[in-house]
């Protein structure tokens, strides 16, 4: 399989573990850390159910590869996330030394590897990462947009209904 293909394929990985946190009414984003091959870790986003700030895709993936590989180093992975990281999410990556980066959407609001700033590919850190971005954004990119579309439709009639009580 040629590098392209294979991203593709961990991303659809990524993209299922965010129809998981879709299913649990959470913003449906997934990750995926990959080493020689085989998936190390999966996680989604678990914000709402958790109330927890901290308990996005990416670092409970990091910390379950950290288990895994039983170190904090995650030298030789490459971590797959259907979202372009934030930048609380891109410090754990430099943090834990991926050295590879793939995204699907980018993040227009929030993003920290294009988007505001490119955290992963600054110098001045001690780690910089290969980025790949766009694999499968189209996929990643609609399902974002379905699911805000939803829940926008959802309070519209939330207030709506509250008006025709009133």
């Amino acid at each position: 399989m040629d590098e392209w293909t294979t991203d593709q394929h961990f991303m659809q990985l990524a993209i299922e573990e965010a129809q998981k946190a879709e299913a649990l009414g959470e913003v449906p984003i997934g990750a995926v850390i990959v080493k020689d091959g085989v998936v190390i870790a999966r996680s989604h986003n678990l914000r709402e159910n958790s109330q927890n700030a901290v308990t996005h895709a990416e670092l409970m993936a990091i910390q379950d590869a950290c288990a895994t590989v039983g170190s904090w180093r995650l030298e030789e992975t490459t971590l797959y996330v259907t979202l372009e990281p934030c930048p609380m999410c891109a410090g754990a990556i430099l943090q834990s030394r991926i050295p590879r980066v793939v995204y699907g959407a980018r993040d227009p609001k929030g993003g920290c590897v294009d988007s505001f700033y490119r955290l992963l590919n600054d110098p001045r850190f001690n780690h910089v990462c290969e980025v790949t971005e766009g694999v499968l954004a189209d996929q990643c990119g609609n399902m974002l947009t379905q699911f805000f579309r939803a829940l926008r439709e959802k309070k519209k009639a939330q207030k709506k209904a509250m008006r025709e009580v009133e």
